[in-house]
């Protein structure tokens, strides 16, 4: 079994360890209201996605089919 010849000092043991940290990686500002959100979600906060309201008051805003314009013949 490997043991050290030396006990590994706080200095070179906080040094190794010093990249093994937590990253906060994807957030970004909602365009709507300024609050923090995850890249590529609604926002919790307001319910917009892509300058659109997706979510109002916890509820799925259906997109209203678009009317076409019917020409008269004449």
């Amino acid at each position: 079994m490997a043991v050290p010849q030396r006990r590994t000092s706080k200095t070179r043991k906080r040094l190794r360890r010093t990249h093994f940290k937590l990253t906060v990686t994807g957030l970004v500002t909602c365009s709507h209201c300024g609050e923090m959100k995850k890249a590529h979600h609604v926002c919790p906060k307001c319910g917009y996605y892509g300058g659109k309201a997706v979510f109002l008051n916890g509820k799925v805003i259906k997109e209203q089919p678009k009317k076409t314009s019917k020409k008269k013949a004449r």
